[in-house]
């Protein structure tokens, strides 16, 4: 019963048709009265007020103060002024019927807050189910296959194929950068569970700041993105290792070497010497990507620029353009040593221009259509890269921003066109 109950969707399915559904009907109960004359002007002009502080309120925090480091979509916008209104006028309704009608306002009220959160995580894609709307329901430890003999490509037909790929997290050791890594999380497809696995390439994949590791698969739906092309690819998929380039949520080392972390290190080396360890992945650059979503993405194309021995693809959604630690300022004073040419020599676009032409990169972009804070950006990076010779395609998520909803369109999009680029096709 629990399990089900965390498992209720809130982005579609019944929960949110009810929830919209009794929002209506208590907006309709809190417009009525008796005293209608009197109510109706109140009523409206509370709903109209309510509407204009929440867009106001979106303003300031978004941007004026920069709160969430993104531009917020129209959406969003309107659905949390929703929510502010509704709250206002359950609330007044209460107050002008002198709590006579308080139920039925708090009621209201509630329904209402509730609309309009409902609909603001539609738009952003925060929480797609209760369980994570909860912070519950954790992965486990990953039991990795006991076995690494591998077969080829193309799985023996005498080996029956899992039906879905196994997920849990692991513990990948910063035995040479010292960096404190939180657990990641790795995804194995069917052909990975055989008796005999099949070897795969591999994508590293890094979350946003603040995240964790477990986002891209929770928010950015990633786990179901890749058990559907292995469905209908027999079995096969890449293995997706999410690793911690943060080492706390709302910790930002921007995958450099720096006082403020070895997480560069971390991820060329440590991660890596792991994963051939551990997981029977193919060999060479040609086989391994590095992807990740903001924070993330800048991390994806920051490495995948400087190590293309190590990372041959890169999936960058919704990157920065340059490293980046609440300014360009403080970013400098505290990764670089103050040093404005260090710092630019850590941009991806100068780390292109370093290194010359790349004979073999690939490198996969995505970005929301209404991304107006990243969009134009990405959009160079893209340009950038495909004039420093990486073979590039960009996927543009329409009507989205810098958001979850994104994410999920951009691995949609990107992971059957790198799988192919991998002869993943069953």
């Amino acid at each position: 019963m629990i399990a089900a109950l965390l498992a209720l969707h809130l982005i579609n399915g019944p929960v949110p048709v009810v929830i919209y559904s009794v929002g209506a009907a208590l907006f309709a109960v809190l417009m009525i009265s008796r005293r209608w004359r009197a109510w109706l002007p109140v009523a409206i002009s509370v709903i109209v007020a309510g509407f204009f502080v929440g867009l106001i309120v979106c303003w300031i925090l978004g941007d004026l103060l920069n709160l969430f480091g993104v531009t917020l979509s129209f959406a969003s916008r309107a659905w949390f002024a929703v929510a502010v209104a509704g709250l206002g006028l359950g609330i007044a309704r209460g107050i002008f019927e002198r709590r006579r009608l308080t139920v039925i306002g708090s009621f209201g009220a509630v329904s209402l807050l509730l609309v309009g959160l409902i609909g603001l995580n539609a738009d952003l894609g925060e929480f797609p189910n209760l369980g994570n709307a909860l912070g519950v329901g954790a992965y486990r430890q990953l039991a990795l296959p006991a076995s690494r003999v591998h077969t080829t490509i193309a799985p023996a037909v005498t080996q029956p194929m899992p039906t879905a790929g196994r997920i849990g997290t692991v513990d990948i050791p910063g035995t040479v950068s010292h960096f404190s890594a939180r657990p990641a999380i790795v995804y194995l497809p069917p052909a990975a569970l055989l008796p005999h696995p099949v070897a795969l390439p591999v994508i590293v994949m890094l979350s946003g700041q603040p995240g964790g590791p477990s986002d891209l698969f929770i928010k950015g739906q990633m786990q179901s993105t890749l058990d559907a092309y292995a469905r209908a690819h027999n079995g096969l998929a890449p293995i997706v290792v999410d690793a911690d380039q943060l080492g706390a949520p709302a910790y930002n080392p921007m995958c450099l070497d720096s006082p403020l972390g070895n997480a560069a290190t971390y991820l060329t080396v440590d991660v890596p010497n792991w994963i051939k360890s551990h997981l029977t992945v193919r060999a060479g650059a040609a086989n391994w990507a590095i992807g990740g979503f903001s924070e993330g993405g800048t991390c994806a194309i920051q490495l995948g620029s400087s190590y293309p021995g190590i990372y041959g693809a890169i999936v960058d959604i919704s990157g920065e353009v340059a490293p980046f630690r609440g300014s360009v300022q403080n970013t400098i004073a505290v990764a670089f040593h103050g040093s404005l040419a260090a710092y630019r020599a850590a941009i991806p676009a100068n780390i292109q221009r370093a290194h010359g032409t790349y004979t073999s990169s690939y490198a996969l972009f995505g970005i929301g259509g209404s991304d107006l804070r990243y969009g134009a950006g990405l959009r160079a990076t893209e340009r950038t890269a495909a004039a420093h010779g990486m073979q590039t395609q960009l996927f543009v998520s329409p009507g989205t921003a810098h958001d979850w909803r994104t994410v999920a369109y951009a691995l949609n999009q990107s992971i059957p066109v790198i799988s192919s680029h991998w002869g993943l096709n069953g």
